[in-house]
């Protein structure tokens, strides 16, 4: 029998599992169904099951996932959840790992909150080059929100009470509802009219749904344009919406966004004592320091004895001036002592003796001259001979009836040869 075609169960399943892992397809999966056998574990980790009227799949959501949730998870709910499918190898069970999970109905509504996120992103909506800095204090303060509710009475209350002397200017707006969304754009809009420091955008808390028109493209568009630095103040801490990306600051809450609106009062005069006495420090350092400094002045060896200063540079002077008159006197001394030398040199009392010897020098050179001169040797009795202008070197280079042309110290002749003679 071959035992290497059996398997074991390992091998099996961690063959399963690679290709459960490696199949594109399973990496992501949305399931909608309900959830049943649900347990918290005390690590933090959810286990139960998703199930539908045919069929059922064990589902783990770990702590990281699900710490992120809005809602808890109870027997019976109806999810939508997205994650990946592999498989368990201790049982060899086959489960989805979620990595977030919906209250079904609410579906839609994520994926027009994700849809959009996404393209106002790329568009640069959300980045912080764009993002006005919120002034440090601020003396207008706008409030785009519902005219009643503990919204604006908490932003106004907060106010007032760390920065009293601040106004703030209401822009009541509906803020929930079909029409919420225009009419938040028409405040904001409004509120740019004015010359306001920071303007605050928001509202309570409430469901996903009542939150909504702060997640309207129009709305997000109008914090976007605005000229007055936004903060975005929608519902709870864990509540986001599309205005708090695209604000130029997100706060909390409400409350949250008064406070960062303003400065509190009394760190204010905190801050402002604390710089008075350090600015009395200094003046009085200052004080002193310019005291000890006049004193050193007036106490000076020069201040007490003006005269020594003056001395000293009298007594510099008068070295200074005694080299000048040295260096004039010896410059003076020695130019004499040259032109004296000048006057009695041989070549001004005798110039002709310098003339002599280049006349004799001259001389030397006409003679050398004159003794290479061709003409001084045609005195002596010789002559040169040319045919067509070419001197004539040897016999060889006359033939009969050439013509020669015989040049004399005093003269030229022309001949015409009958016959030569040939040395022998």
């Amino acid at each position: 029998m071959d035992n290497n075609k059996y398997l074991t169960v390992e091998a099996l399943t961690k063959y399963l599992k690679y290709k459960f892992d490696s199949d594109i397809n399973l990496k992501t999966v949305y399931l909608r169904g309900e959830i049943s056998n649900f347990k918290a574990h005390t690590t933090g980790h959810f286990y139960f099951s998703i199930k539908d009227e045919y069929s059922k799949i064990n589902a783990i959501m770990f702590s990281a996932q699900n710490k992120k949730m809005q809602f808890r998870p109870t027997e019976g709910m109806k999810v939508l959840v997205r994650g990946r499918i592999s498989i368990y190898e201790a049982t060899g069970n086959y489960q989805i790992y979620v990595d977030e999970m919906l209250e079904d109905g609410l579906g839609n509504l994520h994926i027009a909150f994700e849809q959009l996120k996404e393209k106002l992103s790329k568009e640069g909506l959300f980045d912080d080059s764009h993002k006005l800095p919120i002034p440090k204090i601020s003396n207008r303060v706008g409030v785009v929100t519902a005219a009643t509710g503990a919204a604006v009475k908490d932003i106004i209350t907060t106010i007032k009470r760390r920065f009293p002397i601040c106004e703030v200017f209401l822009f009541p707006s509906l803020v929930q509802g079909e029409n919420a969304a225009p009419d938040i754009v028409k405040k904001i809009e409004q509120a740019n009219d004015f010359d306001l420091d920071v303007l605050i955008v928001g509202r309570g808390g409430g469901s996903i749904e009542d939150l909504w028109p702060f997640n309207e493209e129009i709305v997000a568009r109008a914090i976007f344009n605005s000229r007055i630095p936004v903060i975005s103040a929608v519902g709870h801490e864990i509540d986001y919406t599309i205005s708090d990306f695209v604000a130029d600051l997100r706060a909390p809450t409400p409350t949250a966004a008064a406070e960062l609106a303003v400065p509190n009062i009394i760190d204010l005069n905190h801050r402002i004592d604390q710089l008075t006495i350090r600015l009395n420090e200094n003046i009085y350092k200052q004080i002193n320091y310019q005291k000890l400094f006049l004193d050193s002045i007036k106490n000076s060896f020069v201040i007490k004895n003006p005269m020594i200063m003056y001395e000293n540079k009298q007594q510099k002077l008068d070295n200074i001036l005694e080299k000048i008159y040295s260096l004039i006197s010896y410059k003076v001394e020695k130019n004499k002592v040259l032109l004296t030398n000048l006057k009695n040199n041989n070549i001004l009392l005798n110039p002709v003796n310098l003339y002599k010897p280049k006349q004799i020098e001259l001389n030397n050179i006409i003679s050398k001259l004159e003794l290479l001169n061709p003409l001084s040797i045609l005195k002596r009795g010789y002559t040169l001979t040319y045919i067509n202008n070419t001197i004539v070197k040897s016999i060889n280079d006359v033939n009969k009836d050439d013509e020669l042309k015989i040049k004399f110290y005093d003269g030229e002749v022309i001949a015409k040869v009958n016959g030569k003679e040939e040395e022998k």
